[in-house]
């Protein structure tokens, strides 16, 4: 695998259809209310992070509460998904490039997973990340799902496994047909470094304290941002979303795995 250098993540493009990789933006593709936008910077904060990624093409997945059938425009009859189905002519755009051990070895596009009603969907991807960062692969964050399927969540190991990078789904419905666009992101994948989910900082925890536990200090704070606050009723909209801002612009943070772990695994 080729060095990163300076870059935490890269997107390898194994196909050229579908759209790039992009990353994910604060309005969530303009869906999110303005209020929230304007003000609610927990809410864009979460919405920006990380990179949206694309099916390769546009399909239709249909559920019939035994089988997955797929089909697609370059294949518009309804086929059933026995094993796996690779992406239509992509075989041949894959032996163009590979070498002569590798030809023939194209990933499939879908696969049927052992699992009634699961799926899984290739984004035509590979991703490679800097040495101890991983991807958190996960539905897009806030921005309306396309009804019928729910994803699953995973963590990949990504500065070492240079292999397809997809996802796994489950119908939540059947007999109807879903529509999946290529122009609609379909996964965000957030880069998260080992260390952030180790046993050590996971285990970093404490669920004992009680009303009774919090010190004058703890008060002080919640004056701070709730009491005092409302007893302002003309006070401007959106306190907490400018110091955010403003801390982020003036005070930038670059950890690596290890700066994450001293500091409680938070970044």
């Amino acid at each position: 695998m080729s060095g990163l250098q300076d870059t935490l993540v890269r997107f390898h493009r194994l196909t050229s259809r579908g759209r790039a990789p992009m990353r994910a933006e604060r309005s969530a593709m303009g869906t999110l209310p303005v209020r929230a936008v304007r003000y609610c910077e927990a809410l864009t904060s979460a919405t920006a992070f990380g990179w949206w990624l694309f099916p390769p093409i546009d399909l239709e997945v249909l559920w019939d509460g035994s089988d997955v059938f797929w089909r697609c425009d370059e294949a518009p009859d309804w086929m059933p998904l026995q094993t796996a189905a690779q992406l239509p002519g992509y075989s041949d755009e894959f032996d163009r490039f590979a070498p002569a051990a590798l030809k023939g070895c194209s990933p499939p596009f879908l696969t049927a997973l052992p699992e009634p009603g699961t799926l899984q969907i290739w984004t035509g991807l590979i991703a490679q990340t800097a040495p101890d960062w991983h991807l958190l692969v996960r539905a897009p964050v806030n921005l309306p799902q396309t009804g019928g399927i729910c994803l699953f969540e995973g963590i990949v190991e990504t500065d070492r496994w240079f292999g397809p990078l997809f996802t796994n789904l489950r119908f939540t419905r059947s007999h109807m047909p879903i529509r999946l666009r290529s122009d609609y992101p379909l996964i965000q994948v957030q880069p998260v470094p080992r260390a952030i989910y180790s046993n050590d900082t996971l285990g970093r925890m404490d669920a004992g304290s009680e009303l009774a536990d919090l010190t004058a200090a703890d008060w002080n704070a919640y004056d701070a941002a709730i009491a005092e606050p409302n007893s302002r009723p003309n006070r401007a909209f959106g306190a907490y979303a400018t110091a955010a801002r403003k801390k982020r612009h003036q005070c930038p943070v670059h950890l690596d795995a290890g700066d994450a772990a001293d500091r409680g695994g938070t970044i």
